[in-house]
């Protein structure tokens, strides 16, 4: 059975507003602002954990040998 030109304008509508909510949700999901203030939350909730201080001071430690042994090195 043949559509009418109103049920094919209707099936138009409905696809064009489920675009445009889809549209919606991935600007949202992409928002530069959003990830980034979001990264920042983990980031800082990660390093209020044990894993994440014990992490930093290996960093902490990693650069004061760095630094140590580049001191040495220019000294000779």
């Amino acid at each position: 059975m043949p559509r009418s030109p109103e049920q094919i304008q209707q099936e138009i509508d409905a696809a064009r507003e489920s675009l445009a909510a889809t549209l919606d949700q991935l600007v949202y999901r992409g928002s530069p602002k959003r990830l980034t203030a979001q990264a920042q939350a983990r980031a800082q909730h990660f390093l209020t954990t044990p894993a994440g201080q014990a992490a930093m001071a290996a960093v902490g430690l990693l650069v004061t040998v760095v630094v140590v042994q580049k001191i040495r090195h220019r000294n000779r």
